[in-house]
């Protein structure tokens, strides 16, 4: 997953590279802290300018009204998902795109299967969805604490793929993302929320738990990334400086758009009579 970039628009695929089933996936062999040859003022540069040519292209996507965007985030805590949605959503019309925060699921969708809360939350026809934890939850948390029997997540993975396979045939493009920082920039991280009173209240004990599933949760997150990306690969973005992350996570999502190419409408219009009728009276 690694070649290197001037930073330049277009670049992120051949940068970062995908993960897919051909080969085995090693979180342990990405360096978080990698930022593949792209500089930083050079990254801050294009996210300042970045902001017109994401709102053309999400309004292109609005008017067009016929195709959506999927955007996937998963990421162990502190791993900056929160961070990478307020980024990504300060560049979008607030009129055009939802953000779903998946978590422990409610007594009514553990009644259903696990893609029935998932399916409520796809973005309409024209908007872009951002799923902070999503569907990956269920075979991520699920395998690491056993709260289901190993063949069901088996099953879960041929159905992940099943359903991303429908959403791309129905015209919803998806990007999924793995935040993937280290075990000690996490540790740092959760200093700093106990060190800034503006951030404790985001520290939980729970967290501290989880982390003690470290090396559990890297194996269940390698499974997930390699058995479910066929169609619809991953990007694992280095995640231990902020500032590549967001570079990085912008750059996926412009050229996610690009790829869907969405085009204005062309309404029937008689544009001179129209006109005729808008000019001013006397």
């Amino acid at each position: 997953m690694t070649t290197h970039s001037n930073g330049t628009r277009g670049k992120v695929k051949h940068l970062l590279g995908t993960a897919r089933d051909e080969a085995p996936l090693r979180l342990a062999d990405i360096d978080c802290s990698d930022t593949h040859g792209v500089h930083r003022h050079h990254a801050l540069e294009e996210l300042a300018s970045s902001q017109e040519r994401l709102l053309e292209l999400q309004t292109r996507l609005f008017a067009e009204g016929t195709r959506s965007l999927l955007i996937v985030l998963q990421g162990m805590d502190t791993s900056g998902k929160d961070g990478t949605v307020n980024h990504v959503i300060s560049h979008f019309n607030p009129g055009g795109f939802t953000i779903t925060n998946f978590k422990v699921p409610t007594a009514e969708e553990a009644r259903h299967g696990f893609l029935w809360r998932i399916r409520r939350a796809l973005p309409r026809s024209g908007h872009v969805a951002i799923f902070n934890r999503s569907h990956y939850e269920d075979v991520l948390i699920t395998r690491v604490k056993n709260l289901v029997p190993s063949d069901v997540i088996e099953r879960r993975y041929a159905e992940i793929n099943a359903f991303e396979s429908e959403l791309i045939e129905s015209g919803t493009a998806i990007v999924k993302i793995c935040l993937h920082i280290s075990y000690e920039e996490q540790r740092v991280r959760l200093l700093e929320r106990l060190d800034d009173p503006a951030k404790r209240w985001k520290f939980s004990t729970h967290d501290l738990i989880e982390r003690g599933h470290w090396d559990e949760y890297q194996v269940a997150y390698e499974l997930a990334i390699t058995r479910c990306s066929p169609k619809v690969p991953w990007y694992v973005v280095p995640a231990n400086e902020k500032w590549f992350r967001d570079w990085a996570v912008t750059q996926i999502v412009t050229e996610a758009l690009e790829e869907i190419d969405p085009r204005y409408p062309a309404p029937v219009l008689d544009i001179k009579a129209l006109r005729a009728q808008l000019q001013p009276v006397g």
